[in-house]
């Protein structure tokens, strides 16, 4: 720790701060755009970072990344459309509070989330980073494909009282997510037309599943969507807002550690981390049939995850060149056109900027959480247009987000048959998380069990080198617990909805 400490000042020299500043702004206005990632800003601004020296082009990645994460719940909750992935689960129960007017509390509660969890992700990162790599170093083909399964199993609870629905969907994404070449032997697979050519990547999909049918719909209802989510800022709810953080100390506290294990495990993300985060909480929470209507509970949950993420994410990447989402994995670029390599010799010969970078990250969640705040305020700006308008805007920012991502056009065609499609199937009961989260865990299924396959056939034996070990059994685990509490749960919802047709059957008659 005294280490570390030698090497706080050097955060609040003049361009630095400036720099974490600019960053944490910027950040959390790209992040309310929908389309425009974080993994997406990050990549834009290495090239700038060159002509930094190491330590202040990390502080502006830092800063950009630590924003971007929070700063697409403004979207989620407004208009229904995550300005970045791990924003998916913010929608639940954001939007639903914005559309009871409770816009500026649901904005409140997720950057003070946020800002809980982000903290308590960067802590994680500054003062556990050496044994936490041990245990990261331990996740082989098996582990990553079992996680990948726990992942999968988790669709089940995230179509609200459709378990069946919720895996049709989730297995729907897999399957799309096979479309292309294949990533271990480069095989071409379910290519039927030629757009499909490059596969479908998670940003084209991500708008067009959530952006396309949220057009669509506001050209069905004009103004009816935007005058529920509108709002002008009020006094007092601020301080409402914290006091209720006591009584979501659970959520938060939940969806901190969860952030935290999902952030150091090598290939996973913070919609990973809020999805799964949001299924826990469904189900240890009391009351949990009010969660997707306008619960703050899932706001919660969910904020303080995806940013508890950001600080985990880093430790794979930091000791050994693995990353533990996407974003760090453009991070990691910064690192190397500096000359810069992940290892022991960050913390050797380099400690000066490896510290600096921890504190920056570290001031640059209570930043994002201060101007988050101040945003929020300010955010009704965003419903003052008309529908006409909201729906041009958001038109031109789905087409620009997509193309941007590969400069293809194909990449547009994807996203609009894939909203279309998605707009369809939402009518008759079909919730678009798990086709997202499918998508997503696609290729990490099938990338690791196809390398464990592999390794367990020339090895030991497929059985022992998927079904043994601690860690494999452990996750094993969970992945049972996961589906067999999803199958009580349903079982349990249907028994609830008998017993309230039954009653107001008997009701009618007397």
């Amino acid at each position: 720790m005294s280490d570390m400490l030698q090497y706080l000042p050097e955060i609040f020299t003049g361009t630095r701060l400036l720099v974490l500043l600019v960053g944490t702004i910027g950040g959390l206005i790209l992040g309310a755009t929908p389309g425009l990632s974080p993994t997406m800003a990050v990549a834009l601004l290495v090239p700038f970072t060159f002509h930094m020296d190491p330590a202040t082009g990390l502080v502006l990645l830092g800063s950009v990344f630590t924003s971007t994460v929070a700063g697409g719940s403004l979207a989620a909750i407004l208009i229904n459309i995550p300005g970045a992935p791990a924003n998916i689960a913010t929608t639940f129960d954001g939007y639903p509070m914005a559309k009871k007017g409770r816009a500026q509390e649901a904005l409140y509660i997720s950057y003070l989330s946020s800002l809980i969890g982000g903290v308590f992700g960067i802590i994680i990162m500054m003062f556990f980073t050496p044994p936490l790599a041990k245990v990261a170093m331990e996740f082989g083909p098996s582990e990553m494909f079992w996680s990948a399964m726990f992942g999968v199993s988790v669709m089940a609870g995230l179509a609200s009282g459709s378990m069946i629905k919720g895996l049709f969907m989730g297995f729907v994404g897999m399957l799309l997510s096979c479309i292309g070449d294949d990533p271990m032997y480069g095989v071409t697979r379910f290519v039927f037309h030629e757009s499909l050519s490059g596969g479908i990547t998670v940003i084209p999909a991500l708008i067009g599943i959530f952006a396309i049918p949220q057009i669509l719909g506001l050209v069905e209802t004009l103004d009816v969507v935007l005058e529920k989510t509108h709002f002008k800022p009020e006094r007092g709810v601020l301080r409402k807002v914290i006091g209720m953080l006591p009584g979501l100390s659970p959520q938060l506290t939940l969806g901190s550690i969860i952030g935290a294990i999902v952030g150091i495990v090598p290939g996973a993300g913070g919609q990973i981390a809020g999805l799964i985060a949001y299924d826990q909480n469904k189900k240890f929470c009391k009351n949990p049939e009010t969660l997707g209507s306008g619960d703050p509970r899932g706001v919660a949950t969910v904020e303080s995850s995806n940013n508890a993420m950001v600080g985990p994410s880093l430790i794979p990447m930091l000791i050994m060149g693995i990353p533990g989402c996407p974003t760090s994995a453009v991070l990691m670029g910064g690192l190397l056109i500096h000359g810069m390599f992940p290892g022991p010799d960050l913390f050797l010969k380099h400690a000066d900027v490896t510290y600096t970078f921890f504190w920056a990250m570290l001031f640059a969640q209570i930043t994002m959480g201060l101007f988050g705040l101040l945003m929020s305020r300010y955010s009704y700006l965003v419903t003052n247009v008309s529908s006409l308008m909201m729906i041009g805007a958001v038109m031109v920012l789905a087409v620009f987000g997509t193309y941007t991502v590969s400069n293809n056009f194909d990449d547009v065609v994807i996203m609009f048959a894939l909203g279309l499609a998605t707009y369809f199937v939402r009518k008759f009961g079909f919730s678009a998380a798990p086709l997202v989260l499918g998508i997503i865990l696609g290729p990490i299924v099938e990338t690791n069990l196809t390398k464990g396959i592999m390794i367990g056939q020339s090895n030991v034996g497929l059985f022992s080198y998927f079904c043994t070990g601690t860690v494999n059994l452990i996750i094993i685990a969970l992945c049972v617990l996961s589906v067999g509490w999803s199958l009580y749960a349903e079982i349990k919802h249907a028994r609830t909805q008998r017993a309230k047709l039954a009653a107001a059957a008997t009701c009618c008659q007397g």
